[in-house]
């Protein structure tokens, strides 16, 4: 295999995508992204067809972009000793390359020749579609500037690959730099059993304790540190993680404070070389929302309708806190914040979470998410072998012993849709939360081809399995699966004879409905009663802990709603008025932004934006778009409110999703596709209602 990185094979050779490979795969990616380019510019425009302007341009790239995003993958779940090294190495050139094509005058010449040609008005909607998207996206990019224009654009967008992957390593480092080890048992109490004791099972894979002399290990990762600022009695203990998550991002050689400014400087500088006012009417141009003031707009009503709800959650916690602790009403450090508000939920609705992780073992959640969506959308799954390492007949490799694979079905042909890789507990090295991304884009049976099936996979940092037991996740990691399920779905189940019109390929304020209508089946006892069963007797969660679970959720429903709209308020500000923040602390311009956003605390983190590696961690990544969520889960509670009605398991209502949106994806407009599964346009009234915001 010369070039394994750029392999064809479906099921990819994970163990030669090696660092010393990395430059002599990727520069030959180049070459053959080259070749097929200079296809497209040579073109007399008498001879322009669909075909080979483009149609080839989209499959111009197609084994260099597989090469890169393998690459790139790797870099994000493995701490391989030169990986990132050989990244960084290729990082300009590869950057360079794709942001040049758009900015390219000849190939655009070529396009534009197809597309006034007398051939063009023949396109079927599909392609008509396909060829004015693609236009848009030139224009958008800048393929109608002037030659030093275009030079500056080529040239932020190189400068931007190169300083958001420095922002994403230095998130990586200085979360695994931190560790606290605690070698008194007593001042963990409070903490549930397992956390504790997968604490001491860490340290002693560190090198730290003995079995007859336990310590007990804790990280910034999120399974270890969330269990102890809920339960840990020890306030010490939570103020010195508190502490140790302010230094992400922050600490020395990792500040990102300066990179911050230079990326936002760089956005708005491409955005009015495009001739935007600024970066997110640049980036929404193509999307639903149009433009940031329309994004903005959206999330202050959402903020309107639940800023009393939010209020009134923080005086009645205060209040709470000063009940039991004897003493006069006061803000509240940030370290208190989430075990007081965990003390008040557990006394008034007598319902302690943790009781529901013996229900939710990793194999059983996954097996019941089959489940509920063989019997809603037609499809069928099956786990292949897999092996790490060297290649052994009849295994799928992986790129960890962690890793899962599964292929997915069509019940009623038997089709291969498609197949994907689940990689699920955290390690070093590894890119904290979780996601789900694309590695093959594949094609419907056409023209008498078979189905050629796609490939993806999803990734997240949940709960380990602690001893022989197995991994336990809580109700928030169950439903962090669906979501990542619902956006891998969307790609699987994709049907549109375009590549570049399949799936996910939809509006950035549409793509999370999919994954966030999946949230739902986590909620229904129906659909609960599938995969929420005790580990070890098979039980179903009882009914009376299922109606405390359903009565608690919407305690604090205010100020979970606010974080949301914080996070899309803060990012949308600062992507469009960035210039009159220039110079102000982080911290300070956060809590100007945010004035009435905010939960007010004693001490002041650490700027959220040194971490906040969704806006950061790439070119464009969900910069201006972090509204998105809100803006996608308006979508999805009103959609689900038509499986309620006709049943969440009803094959007939699954099918319908299936066909009018996940299938279509972008081969029309998606308010249509969301037109044709409800009967009419989204409503909000069935989100506030399910927040209890009513």
């Amino acid at each position: 295999m010369n070039y394994p990185f750029l392999s064809t094979d479906y099921h990819i050779p994970w163990s030669a995508l090696t660092p010393a490979n990395v430059e002599k795969d990727i520069k030959h990616g180049i070459k053959l992204a080259e070749e097929n380019l200079a296809a497209i510019r040579k073109l007399d425009p008498a001879d322009v067809t669909l075909e080979n302007t483009f149609l080839a341009l989209e499959s111009a790239t197609d084994r260099l972009a597989k090469g890169w995003g393998r690459l790139n993958h790797l870099d994000s779940v493995s701490d391989i000793d030169g990986l990132r090294d050989a990244l960084n190495g290729m990082l300009p050139e590869v950057s360079a390359f794709f942001s040049g094509i758009s900015l390219d005058a000849e190939i655009w010449a070529s396009l534009r020749a197809f597309r006034d040609s007398a051939a063009a008005k023949e396109m079927n909607d599909l392609e008509q579609r396909f060829v004015e998207d693609t236009c848009a996206e030139f224009v958008a990019s800048g393929a109608d500037l002037p030659a030093d224009k275009k030079k500056r654009v080529g040239e932020i967008d190189a400068e931007l690959s190169a300083i958001t992957q420095k922002f994403s390593e230095n998130v990586v480092d200085s979360t695994d730099d931190w560790e606290l080890v605690v070698d008194d048992e007593s001042s963990l109490a409070g903490l549930p059993e397992m956390a504790k004791e997968g604490a001491r099972l860490n340290a002693l894979e560190n090198g730290q304790g003995t079995e007859d002399n336990p310590k007990w290990r804790f990280t910034l990762q999120f399974p270890s540190m969330e269990p102890v600022m809920k339960f840990a009695d020890d306030e010490t203990i939570r103020k010195k993680i508190w502490e140790g998550t302010n230094q992400i991002g922050k600490k020395g050689d990792w500040d990102n404070k300066d990179i911050i400014w230079k990326i936002l400087e760089l956005r708005q500088e491409k955005a009015e070389l495009l001739g935007k006012k600024n970066f997110p009417d640049m980036v929404l141009e193509l999307r639903m929302a149009k433009n940031g003031q329309a994004a903005i707009d959206f999330t202050e009503k959402l903020h309107s309708m639940v800023e009393p709800h939010f209020r009134k959650d923080q005086e009645e916690l205060k209040q709470y806190v000063a009940d039991k602790t004897n003493s006069a009403l006061r803000v509240l450090e940030p370290w208190e914040a989430g075990y007081w508000a965990e003390k008040r939920r557990q006394e008034e609705y007598d319902f302690d979470s943790e009781l529901l992780r013996p229900y939710f073992s990793v194999d059983n959640v996954m097996e019941g998410m089959f489940d509920i969506t063989s019997k809603i959308f037609g499809i069928r799954f099956e786990q292949r072998e897999t092996v790490f390492g060297e290649a052994k007949e009849g295994a799928v490799q992986v790129w960890h012993e962690d890793c899962l694979f599964y292929d997915v079905f069509d019940t009623e042909n038997g089709d291969l849709l498609g197949s994907f890789y689940a990689d699920w507990h955290p390690r070093p090295g590894k890119r904290g939360g979780a996601w789900m991304n694309t590695l093959k884009t594949g094609l419907p049976p056409m023209n008498g081809n078979p189905r050629d099936p796609h490939l993806g996979l999803m990734v997240g940092n949940m709960t380990k399995p602690v001893g022989k037991e197995p991994a336990l996740l809580d109700h928030r990691e169950v439903e962090t699966v669906f979501h990542e399920f619902g956006h891998l779905l969307h790609h699987l189940l994709g049907e549109a004879e375009i590549k570049s019109l399949s799936g996910m390929n939809v509006p950035w304020d549409f793509v999370e409905l999919p994954s966030q209508i999946m949230e739902n089946y986590c909620w229904d006892r129906k659909s609960l009663d599938l995969f929420a069963k005790h580990y070890e007797t098979g039980d179903v969660i009882p009914n009376e802990l299922f109606d405390k679970m359903i009565a608690a959720r919407n305690y604090m429903r205010g100020t979970g709603e606010m974080r949301q709209l914080a996070m899309g308020r803060l990012d949308l500000e600062i992507h469009m008025h960035g210039s009159k923040y220039k110079g102000m602390e982080l911290r300070d311009l956060e809590s100007k932004i945010l004035e009435r956003y905010r939960t007010e605390s004693a001490t002041e983190s650490s700027s959220v934006l040194r971490k906040f590696s969704h806006l950061f961690s790439g070119a464009v990544a969900y910069a201006s778009g972090y509204y998105s969520y809100k803006w996608a889960e308006v979508l999805d509670a009103d959609a689900f409110t038509r499986f309620q009605k006709e049943g969440i398991l009803n094959p007939e209502t699954g099918r319908s999703f299936r066909n009018e949106i996940l299938r279509v994806g972008n081969s029309r407009p998606v308010d249509e596709s969301y037109r044709q599964f409800m009967g009419r346009d989204p409503e909000l009234h069935a989100l506030l209602e399910r927040a209890g915001l009513v």
